[in-house]
């Protein structure tokens, strides 16, 4: 995936905090997510477009590491998308 694509949340998702996590509904699916605190902190980021390589600097220094972890958020990103909990912008 291109580092520079730009990612936002879907809508007409409800999204409660739950524990360390997130669960969303998406109710058009009727479906339930759950979302570990990465994975609710990589969509949260995603709020207003964001790209891989913004996300990945956000948690860089969030949690002060020596690199963006690059290959983790494209995971991540890839399994929200494919969760229809984020999609591409453009």
């Amino acid at each position: 995936m291109p580092a520079d694509t730009l990612f936002e949340q879907t809508s007409a998702l409800e999204t409660l905090e739950a524990g360390d996590g997130y669960v969303l509904y998406d109710e058009l699916r009727d479906r339930v997510h759950f979302l570990n605190p990465t994975a609710a902190i990589v969509y949260e980021l995603c709020k207003g477009g964001s790209s891989l390589t913004d996300i990945a600097g956000e948690l860089s220094d969030g949690f002060g590491l020596d690199a963006p972890p690059l290959d983790e958020v494209e995971q991540c990103l890839e399994s929200l998308e494919a969760e229809h909990l984020i999609r591409r912008l453009g």
